[in-house]
């Protein structure tokens, strides 16, 4: 029995005499969300404070799929899990890169450090990620007129194509957010046996005066997927235009007699003049001819 007390005295003057030596996690870097195909780095960074590494473990939703121990050859070890791949050419005991990350990537993911005997000290902590799948292509708007007047009524939809999850979207009237009451939806449909998600968000308002900047009326439609992605669409439609007779009129006033107008117009003239004197004799010469008869 002395023994035993022998050794944990030992042990506790050898921790002493470290001074509270401990292993610390310092930082964990797991990205919120990934982007479908592509890879993901989930970082694990750590202070031994004197202790040696035994290990570092990653777990996804409490199962491990890689390990590194510094003293086994090769160090690295990888455990075949669903929806992980392991890019082992970039993996360090400090890093873990994940290559071309699907939907079922998604997890909590978990970095575990240990130290070396006789403390076997162990740290751990966790973080979610979120894997995306982007839609194809931007928001599209349809069911919209090339042109509206005042009192009119605007029935239009802004469609995000197939992702997970749904997009947010959104509509905007000249830069400025519609009020909420113009909205219908959104209304989300789920197809294919990934479960991807369409969204369509529907705008319905009367058109009025203050809907015009000069004479335009800009309708815009953004779609947002967590802080990843965001992408917009934007349609400009005529409003009522202003009749253009008015300013032929303004044009063609006519100038004051006597004018400068009036003595070019009648320099440029070809229209023929005839003589006044000679005119009112040959009338004088007709009414003679008729009395004499």
């Amino acid at each position: 029995m002395w023994r035993l007390h022998f050794l944990l005295c030992a042990f506790c003057l050898c921790n002493y005499l470290k001074g509270g030596m401990s292993l610390r996690l310092v930082e964990l870097r797991i990205p919120s969300h990934a982007v479908r195909n592509q890879s993901a780095r989930l970082e694990c960074h750590f202070d031994l404070d004197g202790e040696t590494l035994y290990s570092v473990k990653w777990y996804k939703d409490g199962n491990e799929f890689y390990r590194f121990v510094p003293r086994n050859m090769p160090p690295v070890q990888v455990f075949q899990l669903n929806g992980v791949t392991v890019d082992l050419h970039n993996s360090t005991e400090n890093q873990v890169v994940l290559s071309s990350v699907q939907l079922t990537t998604t997890g909590v993911y978990r970095c575990e450090v240990s130290g070396e005997a006789p403390s076997f000290q162990t740290v751990t902590e966790h973080g979610h990620m979120m894997v995306v799948a982007l839609p194809e292509e931007g928001p599209r708007i349809t069911g919209g007129k090339p042109r509206y007047q005042t009192g009119d009524t605007v029935r239009v939809n802004c469609t995000s194509g197939r992702s997970k999850p749904a997009a947010l979207l959104n509509w905007f009237i000249n830069g400025e957010q519609a009020d909420p009451s113009f909205l219908h939806g959104p209304e989300t449909i789920i197809t294919g046996r990934e479960g991807l998600e369409t969204s369509i968000l529907g705008l319905e308002f009367v058109v009025k005066q203050k809907h015009f900047r000069r004479g335009d009326m800009k309708l815009k439609c953004s779609a947002t997927i967590a802080t990843i992605y965001w992408r917009s669409n934007e349609e400009s439609v005529e409003g009522e235009r202003p009749p253009r007779a008015s300013v032929l009129e303004s044009r063609g006033t006519v100038a004051p007699a006597g004018s400068r107008a009036d003595r070019v117009q009648a320099a440029g003239s070809h229209t023929t003049i005839l003589p006044r004197v000679p005119i009112l004799a040959l009338c004088s010469f007709v009414v003679m001819a008729l009395s004499l008869r």
